[in-house]
């Protein structure tokens, strides 16, 4: 009995939870969801659903306590509002009165307008804002022209032709019934003509300009030049240390880029190339550019031969000469620079034709003022600008084989002045020898002379001081007078780009004209002249016998110098030493010939000797 009435309550336990559960369920899901959860009251136990409404009816109950509290708390407050409320209503309705008379009002006044002027006035506003919007379209317009003409003012032609072209093609169509953009369209081509003419005038003061200033350019780029071939030269003579010790001849170094020392200077550095950019892009942007390159390949033209004129004194100073070569270099230094710098307003042909013109013209002038030249110092600068010159020029591309083929007709007068020289040089040496032995008293003046002169005698040598040497002074003289010939000569000879071989046969050739022809005839001379006696007759001879066994060592000075070995050099010195002793048999018997018979049949061997040992 005990455990029965345990498990109703626990059943009755349960059947309260489940309750609670539900109604907590029903009060927070929505309405339309209730039917399964009422359902699920029916299907657990019988007699459920009674149990189930007592507990709902407390639960509302409970709810409908709670409301009445909330409602006797608010009581008050409600009743307050409704207070204002009322008040509020008094003056709402003494508003709207107002509002309907303020109406009445206004409509009677409106009344009085008529209808004309209101017509006239939305008129008005709709012509103001269609005049706005046309103002709108228009401002770009009058902006663009505004920017044109500050480009004009500023000198900015190129931007200037650019705003135009948008203008005629983008702004002006826009707004082309107007007066004003019809004025624009017309006044535009007026202004591209004045563009022409302004950047024409600004080539024709660059055209000016750079005509003052190819001397400058042109002694820069010569500057350059020279210092690359001293830098080559110098590396040339430290690869040498140990063998020959002069310059090495080799081919000039590629094109100069203008450095000076500290700096990098080019021709634009130099000259404002703008004015030629500047009238290049207008003419091309105007569809005129051929007419702007013929006008300045003819211009350029002209200055070419202006260039090429040279001064009537050119051939006095040396300093004619530089200038000369200098506004030459110059001017084609430019021209290279519009060449690179530009498409096609110079070509290669066009430069080429240039030079060619050009280089005819200097050679003719060179041939022509050099000719007038005497002095060998003169003429060995004057070689020194060509070669400069040619290097300079080279560098840029331009061909000079022809200068180089100048300098040898240059070198036969460059050779014939100096022969000039030294037959005064013989002239005075002969003049001022006392023809006697040469009197030497201490092992320095032995040494002193044997360092002037290859003497080597092994009697002399034993003989006690004092003593005399067998020749007169004027042999040492003349020995060390013709090496002086030959560093002469070789001055000549560097930096021609010729081979140490070729420098070789030069040095020989003109030595040779100097032996054969030049002291032959001062001796000649020499022993025409009243004054000369016998005993001056006998001492010529034994000197003109010591000049001919020297010459074997002014063989092997000039072969020290060219380091050309004399195997390689086609010589018959000793076929000539041969034909000398032969030839001289009859000078055993002086005293049976007059003086002068006596020296020619001396004087013939001794220049056959010299003509050919260096041949």
């Amino acid at each position: 009995m005990s455990s029965e009435r345990v498990h109703a309550a626990n059943e009755t336990l349960e059947c309260v939870t489940e309750h609670e559960r539900i109604l907590q369920e029903i009060e927070s899901t929505d309405t339309a969801c209730v039917g399964p959860t009422l359902r699920s009251i029916y299907d657990d136990q019988p007699n459920a659903h009674k149990r189930f409404m007592e507990k709902l009816d407390a639960r509302i109950r409970n709810h409908d306590r709670e409301i009445e509290k909330m409602c006797n708390f608010h009581h008050q407050g409600f009743v307050d509002a409704i207070t204002e409320l009322l008040k509020v209503r008094a003056d709402a309705e003494k508003l709207m009165g107002q509002v309907t008379e303020t109406n009445r009002r206004l409509q009677e006044a409106g009344r009085e307008v008529g209808t004309e002027e209101v017509i006239r006035c939305r008129i008005q506003q709709r012509n103001m804002a269609t005049t706005v919007e046309k103002l709108q379209l228009c401002i770009p317009v009058l902006e663009m022209y505004s920017k044109l003409k500050e480009q004009l003012d500023s000198k900015r032609y190129y931007a200037a032709l650019k705003t135009m072209e948008q203008l005629e093609k983008v702004f002006i169509p826009r707004v082309g019934q107007y007066r004003f953009c019809q004025i624009m369209a017309e006044n535009l081509p007026r202004l591209r003509e004045e563009i022409k003419e302004i950047s024409m005038s600004d080539l024709k003061d660059f055209l000016e300009s750079i005509r003052k200033h190819s001397d400058k350019v042109g002694e820069t780029a010569m500057r350059q030049a020279q210092q690359h071939r001293t830098f080559n030269s110098a590396v040339a003579k430290q690869a040498s240390v140990g063998h020959y010790t002069k310059p090495l001849y080799t081919r000039p170094l590629k094109r100069p880029c203008l450095l000076c020392v500290g700096q990098v200077l080019t021709a634009q550095d130099l000259v404002d190339f703008s004015p030629v950019y500047r009238c290049l892009h207008i003419y091309t942007v105007l569809g005129d550019r051929e007419t702007f390159e013929n006008y300045y390949r003819k211009q350029r033209k002209k200055q070419a031969r202006l260039v090429l004129q040279p001064q009537a004194n050119m051939h006095e100073t040396v300093e004619g000469y530089r200038r000369y070569f200098n506004q030459i270099v110059g001017f084609f230094v430019v021209e290279d620079h519009i060449l690179h710098a530009t498409q096609g307003l110079v070509t290669r042909a066009f430069t080429d034709e240039l030079w060619n013109m050009a280089l005819s013209k200097i050679i003719a002038v060179l041939r022509t003022h050099s000719s007038y030249c005497d002095d060998p110092d003169l003429v060995l600068e004057l070689k020194n600008l060509i070669v400069i010159f040619a290097d300079t020029l080279q560098g840029y591309g331009f061909p000079v084989t022809r200068l180089f083929d100048l300098l040898f007709e240059v070198r036969d007068q460059y050779n014939e002045t100096l022969l000039k020289k030294w037959a005064q040089v013989f002239r005075e040496i002969f003049e001022l020898d006392n023809y006697s032995p040469i009197p030497v008293d201490t092992e320095e003046e032995y040494s002193l002379v044997l360092s002037r002169f290859p003497f080597h005698d092994a009697e002399i040598e034993k003989q006690d001081f004092p003593k005399k040497l067998p020749m007169s002074q004027s042999v040492p003289q003349i020995y060390t007078q013709v090496k002086e010939f030959i560093y002469a000569s070789l001055k000549f000879s560097e930096s021609l780009h010729r081979s140490s071989t070729e420098i070789d046969d030069m040095l020989r050739k003109s030595t040779n004209l100097l032996l054969t022809r030049t002291l032959s005839s001062c001796l000649q001379n020499l022993i025409k002249k009243p004054h000369i006696g016998l005993t001056e007759l006998v001492q010529i001879i034994i000197n003109t016998t010591h000049l001919e066994q020297a010459c074997r060592y002014l063989e092997e000075f000039i072969t020290n110098i060219t380091n050309v070995s004399p195997e390689t050099v086609h010589t018959t010195r000793l076929y000539g030493l041969s034909t000398f002793k032969v030839l001289s048999r009859p000078s055993s018997a002086p005293l049976l010939l007059s003086p002068v018979s006596c020296l020619s049949v001396l004087l013939s061997p001794l220049s056959f000797c010299l003509s050919f040992f260096l041949s």
